[in-house]
């Protein structure tokens, strides 16, 4: 693909699959978003040896987007629907500084990935180590300490993915990986403005009047930036061979990528008190056999995944390299539809049409967009363009002033259009 149409087909990716997370939330639903991040960067990227390692490095991509997962923003939210600026401004600041740990964690976990080689290999068990040290030390230090509370009287994780984050950042510097640790900045600057940025369209929205699903649309934001950015962190530049793939690390990734990332979110969001509330809402009877026939299908179709997935991937991982190419694609496109008929089923929209809403629709645009932008390029090769300047400090202070700048015109512009929406907290 060309360089822009690459960097566009992992944002509309990401973008959707944040989207689609919104149905099922937490640490699992981001994992899963996060996987499919992985997928897409490979498949645009069509090389050989990341592609002879894709379950690995998609495994690390849905990890590390995925421990984000952890962080309470629901009052963070309701904090940019007010009608005072410095309420506002910092609701979609702190928004901000909550996307820029997901992507953080996020991009620098497949960065690192990408980085590995045969003769540098990562200390995994001393990087996790110290990222849970760091963590628990960040949240004993701000939050038990000095108190200085992001989202009272809700958790506050935030503090512990901020540790985390600058132990990996540390990992990286210490250690040299420094293309690891540019695709994390980037992909932070990206989901951060992405959240911000989402929460002043989702009040324009609401101010609107429109029938629509704007919580929906900060989700898609949010995944849209964060994807440009990691997207953009590791096609602008030049990679080393990868390490060569390994057996038993691809089976452990494909385990649980393929069987154990679904089962988690089939028991996490398919419960019977879920169904059985949706099931009164329709109207249906015997709302208690149409749980569990619910769930019955959720497990059947899981299953009939896991074994066309394990096909795919036994025909395609470590063969040779003629044999690859269409491996990245065919595992991003049936992961996505996985993903998204699992969203449907826990919304009932194969139930009933009052389920169905106009942005389940528009998911179906943006994979049939993927797919015609994957079709018109599959033969053509990837066409990275390399940026030869490093970032200095200097830069990503530029890069950061100019996202609050944005931040705070949405900040200016959110507050004149309205005179306080349902929701709206106050922190100062």
């Amino acid at each position: 693909m060309k360089n822009k149409t690459a960097l566009l087909y992992v944002a509309l990716a990401f973008g959707l699959a944040w989207a689609i997370r919104g149905h099922f939330g937490h640490e699992h639903g981001a994992a899963w978003a996060g996987a499919i991040a992985g997928l897409a960067v490979i498949t645009v990227a069509k090389r050989r040896d990341w592609a002879s390692r894709l379950t690995v490095l998609a495994t690390l991509a849905g990890i590390g987007w995925g421990v984000g997962g952890m962080m309470s923003y629901g009052i963070v939210v309701g904090y940019g629907r007010g009608v005072e600026f410095g309420n506002v401004f910092y609701g979609l600041s702190m928004l901000g500084i909550v996307g820029a740990l997901y992507g953080f964690i996020g991009g620098g976990l497949f960065g690192l990935g990408l980085e590995s080689t045969n003769d540098r290999k990562p200390q995994w068990a001393s990087l996790v180590t110290e990222m849970i040290c760091g963590g628990l030390l960040a949240w004993w230090v701000i939050i038990a300490q000095f108190e200085w509370k992001m989202t009272p009287p809700r958790s506050e994780s935030w503090a512990a993915c901020l540790g985390a984050s600058v132990a990996l950042a540390w990992f990286f510097q210490r250690n040299g990986y420094q293309n690891a640790l540019r695709v994390a900045g980037y992909a932070a600057l990206g989901a951060g403005f992405g959240f911000g940025f989402g929460n002043f369209l989702q009040t324009v929205g609401t101010v609107s009047g429109i029938d629509f699903n704007w919580w929906n649309v900060m989700e898609f934001t949010l995944g849209f930036f964060g994807g440009l950015g990691m997207a953009y962190g590791v096609l602008t530049r030049e990679w080393p061979k990868s390490v060569a793939p390994s057996k038993a690390a691809n089976w452990m990734a494909c385990a649980f990528l393929l069987l154990g990332l679904p089962l988690i979110n089939v028991i996490q969001a398919m419960r019977v008190e879920k169904f059985l509330r949706a099931a009164e809402r329709l109207g249906i009877e015997n709302g208690l056999a149409f749980a569990k026939q619910q769930i019955n299908i959720t497990y059947l179709v899981t299953a009939l995944f896991f074994a066309a997935a394990l096909c795919i991937h036994s025909r395609y991982s470590n063969k040779p390299d003629k044999l690859i190419a269409p491996y990245s694609p065919i595992m991003f496109f049936l992961y996505t539809l996985f993903y998204l008929a699992f969203s449907h089923i826990i919304k009932l929209v194969f139930v009933s049409g009052q389920a169905f809403q106009l942005n389940q629709a528009l998911y179906w645009v943006v994979v049939i967009v993927l797919f015609l932008m994957w079709f018109s390029n599959r033969r053509k090769k990837s066409q990275p363009f390399i940026v030869t300047s490093p970032e200095s400090q200097v830069r990503w202070v530029y890069l950061i002033g100019f996202v609050l700048s944005i931040l705070a015109i949405c900040t200016l512009i959110s507050i004149t259009i309205h005179q306080g929406l349902p929701g709206y907290h106050e922190r100062f």
